[in-house]
C-alpha cells in the first residue's frame, strides 16, 4: 500500500487499497473508503442507506441537517464507482472548500467548474473531465447554459 501524509490533519492517508478491496463489495469496502479516504470511523444514521441506494442506481432525495454529512453520500459513491460524478451546486465557495478538503485527504481526482475561474482554466478542466481524469466534478447551475459544457 502506498501512503502519504494529509496536509490538513498530519495523518497518514492510504492511497492504494489493499488487495482484498478489489474482490470485496458492499459494507466492508465502503468502510475502508470511509476510513482511509475520508478519515471517518463510522457512518451517521441514514448515510449508508443513501450510499447503497445511489450505488444501486436508484434516484435518491436525501434531506439531512446542516453539517450531518450529506456530501459523503455522493462523495463516497464517486470514490468507488466508475466514471465521473457531477455535483450541481450554486454554492461557489462550498465547491472550492469541498475540493480542497478532498484533495487534502488524498482524493485528487476532484475539481470544480464555475464562473470564479478563468475561461481557459474551465476549458482545461472540461478537457480533463472528458479524458476521465476526474471522479468528482462540482458544477455551478449556469454551466448548463453553456454549449461547450453540454457537449462534454
Amino acid at each position: 500500500m502506498s501512503e502519504t501524509i494529509c496536509a490538513a490533519t498530519a495523518e497518514k492517508v492510504i492511497k492504494q487499497p489493499p488487495a482484498w478491496y478489489y474482490t470485496t463489495e458492499g459494507y466492508e469496502r465502503y468502510r475502508w473508503v470511509l476510513k482511509h479516504r475520508f478519515g471517518l470511523e463510522g457512518f451517521r444514521p441514514g448515510q449508508l442507506e443513501v450510499i447503497e441506494r445511489i450505488l444501486d442506481g436508484d434516484d435518491v432525495l436525501c434531506v439531512m441537517p446542516t453539517g450531518y454529512g450529506k456530501s459523503l453520500c455522493y462523495q463516497l459513491p464517486a470514490a468507488v464507482s466508475e466514471g465521473v460524478t457531477v455535483v450541481v451546486s450554486p454554492l461557489v465557495a462550498l465547491m472550492k472548500d469541498q475540493v480542497d478538503a478532498l484533495r487534502a485527504r488524498g482524493f485528487v481526482q476532484a475539481t470544480f467548474i464555475n464562473g470564479s475561474i478563468p475561461m481557459e482554466e474551465q476549458r482545461r478542466r472540461l478537457a480533463q473531465m472528458r479524458r476521465g481524469e476526474y471522479k468528482l466534478v462540482y458544477i455551478s447551475p449556469e454551466r448548463f447554459r453553456s454549449r461547450a459544457f453540454l457537449s462534454t
